[in-house]
């Protein structure tokens, strides 16, 4: 009779706790989808302001851009439901194949890719542009996630842990800089470094891999001229306002114009050709303009509020790749954000890469979008439990 009553016990109590699991789950997704839409919506609003010049500007009419961008949204929306539907032990499979066609598109970007500004960067579909360094983001994690999981227990040998390091990460690395692209090569980066910090490869790979990364990076900055001028200007004192420091200057008079409130919706002084890249890299300057310090944190705190989604999401993963690919994917996204934001405001040298969900442009917002849709179904699926022990 007593053992009876205990079973009974115990299966009321997993009932419990699978119920607990489910709704903490659901919670998880919701807020990550409600932290997105969020991004996307002052995005597209941000990107109405911002862009209206520029559209006069180039013989359009003044939602050019807007239209374009909720296009975007649209196609973006559908990317991330359906990822949030794909179980992401599909990605396992599927790793090679899609770092496979990330390599395949940056070399084919080299070959056959539209400059502009002094990079290859873009590969022209006809009805629209295709960025090959985006699709690279989500390949690296999901190829490096998949590699160090299955290789677990062969990580104790450093070339069974470096092997699969040094085909995705170096090869992405190299072509990226051939663009030339040294923003999008740190965002790769700091997705690859989360992935092996959290996999399980003894600590002493993990060191060496990071100062690997750190002198091949610090060798990087000042080996082209144009990112020896960025870091001369983001160093100096002295820096010609007209000249490496204009655009910097301009981001930080739109950000000084906005005060605690900011000036105004649609009501951007800097949006008149004052700020380059108003609408793409510096559109967080124009929400600071018209929605002052109170709008440029509520930004800040969305980040930081998915960087903790992320992470928690990445905890409660059922199996080590999908702790390793929600580490990955968040924090390329928070990376991406910050490296955005710290050179508007003038923290970091200006890399030149969108802010996520919130920039105008195709590629980036669906890529980004596809990859929360990846977080989410992790979500989903997630248990309570700790993390791995690092061997």
């Amino acid at each position: 009779m007593t053992a009876g009553v205990t079973s009974i016990t115990k299966a009321r109590a997993q009932a419990r706790r699978r119920t607990n699991t489910k709704v903490a789950n659901h919670r998880t997704a919701t807020f990550l989808i409600a932290i997105v839409g969020l991004l996307v919506v002052i995005g597209l609003g941000a990107t109405l302001s911002a862009s209206s010049v520029v559209a006069l500007d180039g013989g359009f009419d003044r939602v050019h851009f807007f239209r374009r961008q909720a296009m975007w949204v649209g196609v973006g929306a559908v990317a991330m439901f359906s990822a949030a539907r794909v179980p992401y032990q599909w990605y396992r499979r599927l790793s090679p194949v899609i770092f496979g066609v990330s390599a395949v598109g940056l070399v084919a970007v080299l070959a056959i890719g539209i400059e502009e500004g002094g990079a290859t960067r873009w590969i022209d579909l006809g009805f629209t542009s295709f960025q090959p360094s985006e699709l690279s983001k989500f390949a690296v994690v999901v190829f490096l996630a998949a590699a160090l999981s299955r290789k677990e227990r062969l990580l104790g040998d450093f070339a069974h842990f470096f092997a699969p390091v040094a085909v995705s990460l170096g090869l992405t690395t190299i072509l990226l800089l051939r663009q030339p692209d040294f923003g999008t090569t740190l965002v790769v980066a700091a997705g690859a470094m989360a992935v092996i910090l959290v996999s399980a490869a003894p600590l002493r790979h993990v060191l060496m891999t990071g100062a690997l990364g750190l002198i091949a990076a610090s060798v990087l900055a000042v080996s082209a001229p144009y990112r020896m001028a960025r870091l001369t200007a983001f160093l100096s004192d002295d820096v010609d306002l007209l000249g490496a420091g204009y655009q910097l200057d301009q981001s930080l008079q739109a950000l000084g114009t906005g005060g605690l409130f900011g000036i105004g919706l649609g009501q951007s002084r800097a949006r008149w050709l004052f700020l380059p890249n108003a609408h793409t890299d510096f559109i967080f300057s124009i929400i600071g303009e018209e929605m002052g310090f109170a709008g440029a944190m509520f930004i800040v705190a969305l980040f930081v509020a998915l960087a903790v989604l992320g992470l928690v999401i990445s905890l409660r993963a059922p199996d080590r790749f999908g702790r390793l690919l929600a580490i990955g994917l968040a924090t390329w996204i928070v990376a991406q954000a910050f490296v955005n934001i710290g050179g508007v405001v003038g923290i970091v040298p200006i890399s030149g890469i969108p802010l996520p969900f919130v920039s105008y442009g195709g590629t980036a917002l669906v890529m980004a979008m596809a990859s929360a849709g990846v977080l989410i179904n992790i979500a989903r699926q997630g248990r309570a439990g700790g993390i791995h022990r690092r061997r």
